[in-house]
């Protein structure tokens, strides 16, 4: 009992106290600044104006003096002290735990002097006090930050207990409150969140977020407010990094909603959401002709159109084709053309004898794909100007009118014979389905 009161009178003469952080609070720590360094702040509470320096004297903040880690009884001062230089002078921020401190809080006292020296002051400190301090510098040319962390520790009700005492062999304390003192535990707090989320159905959609907290958190995941239980579908991942991981595969559109992830320990628990929306899946189809490319004949010189309407999803990829090889896009004389309704249209102008041929065109998409092919017949040109009407004589024979003009007779009326002659290839149809 005397070497136990005698501890306590030590601990009580100090008020301020230097130690030695776990490696578990540093890497909170340097977690803490890695993402205030990168993510936007509140304004300043500086009345630091960056004035115009000439180029080349910039000078990106830095440390002459770091913050250090104190360890404090309840209700003695305490005073966090850095130094920090830079050209133009550094805008300063202070934050406990990630979180900001405004100066509009009085429980604490913001200071900074002249030679770059700033402090933040607790007159009294409480439990509440207990945590990671951390200042930030920033100017144009970039920013820094360093912490510091805070332990309060309460007085021990076993420091009051009289120098008298019975005989007993065992004090009444429990052996395990020995080291109550030094136990440390920290609220989780997520250093890493997913925001809202755009997801494709039938494909991977994996939430990932990193939290801190001692002892370890457990997490929990929730859809609109029920629990997502592991699954075929929905697994629970934890890396080695920290990482905690919610995988869903194949994703489908149940799996749209508000996502939770809910943190809790021993000390609190704290929870981000997102929305996620996923987006259906595409619906795939083969092209199909809806109107195939016909047989056709034209006089040289003229325009001609092969055409077709062909529908498929995604929309297809169209290849043309003359008597089986490609036709390059910019073929002198050849456009081909297409819309949303599925219309594609290969428009050769002037038609020359040298195009006639079998044209051959072919969709292709993710599905599948379809051909179909027909034939070009290219005439020659048997009049190239339009004879002009003939006037008729009043009497005599029909015949003898058009001979005395110097016409042939057999040429005006062609015969029967010689018009089966000169018919139209067209009436014959000829399809291939060959690519």
């Amino acid at each position: 009992h005397r070497i136990r009161l005698i501890l306590f009178s030590n601990c009580a003469s100090f008020t301020l106290q230097e130690y030695r952080i776990s490696s578990f609070e540093q890497r909170l720590m340097n977690e803490i600044e890695f993402r205030l360094e990168r993510t936007p702040v509140d304004e300043s509470d500086d009345e630091i104006q960056h004035e115009e320096i000439p180029t080349g004297k910039y000078i990106a903040p830095i440390f002459d003096k770091r913050l250090k880690h104190f360890r404090v009884m309840e209700g003695s001062p305490i005073t966090f002290t850095c130094k920090i230089v830079g050209i133009p002078v550094p805008k300063v921020y202070w934050f406990k735990d990630g979180k900001q401190i405004s100066k509009k809080n009085t429980h604490f006292k913001m200071n900074r002097e002249e030679d770059g020296t700033c402090s933040l002051h607790i007159e009294a400190s409480t439990n509440d006090d207990d945590g990671n301090y951390t200042i930030m510098a920033a100017n144009p040319q970039g920013r820094i930050s360093c912490s510091g962390h805070l332990m309060v520790q309460g007085i021990p009700v076993r420091g009051r207990i009289s120098t008298i005492q019975p005989h007993r062999t065992r004090p009444r304390v429990p052996e395990g409150d020995k080291e109550a003192v030094q136990e440390r535990f920290f609220r989780p707090y997520f250093l890493q969140a997913p925001g809202d989320m755009v997801a494709h159905e039938g494909r991977l959609c994996r939430l990932d977020c990193k939290v801190s907290g001692l002892p370890t958190p457990d997490l929990t995941w929730l859809l609109n407010g029920k629990p997502v239980l592991p699954d075929g579908t929905h697994k629970m991942l934890v890396r080695e990094t920290g990482v905690h991981s919610l995988l869903i595969d194949p994703l489908s559109q149940n799996d749209a909603g508000t996502y939770t992830c809910l943190a809790t320990n021993k000390t609190g628990q704290n929870s981000f959401s997102l929305e996620l929306t996923v987006v259906a899946k595409e619906v795939k189809k083969a092209p199909m002709f809806l109107e195939k490319l016909q047989n056709c004949g034209v006089p040289e010189g003229y325009p001609v159109r092969l055409e077709c309407r062909v529908v498929g999803m995604p929309p297809p990829i169209f290849y043309w084709k003359k008597d089986n090889e490609t036709i390059p896009s910019n073929r002198e004389r050849m456009s081909m053309h297409q819309d949303a309704t599925g219309y594609v249209c290969l428009l050769i102008q002037p038609a020359k004898k040298a195009d006639a041929g079998w044209y051959t065109l072919s969709a292709k998409n993710e599905a599948g794909i379809v051909s179909c092919t027909a034939r070009l017949d290219i005439y020659a040109q048997w009049h190239h100007q339009i004879p002009q009407p003939i006037k008729l004589r009043p009497g005599g024979s029909r015949y003898a009118n058009l001979t005395s003009q110097g016409l042939d007779i057999f040429s005006a009326f062609p015969t029967t014979e010689s018009l089966m002659l000169f018919s139209s290839p067209t009436q014959k149809v000829v399809e291939s389905e060959e690519l």
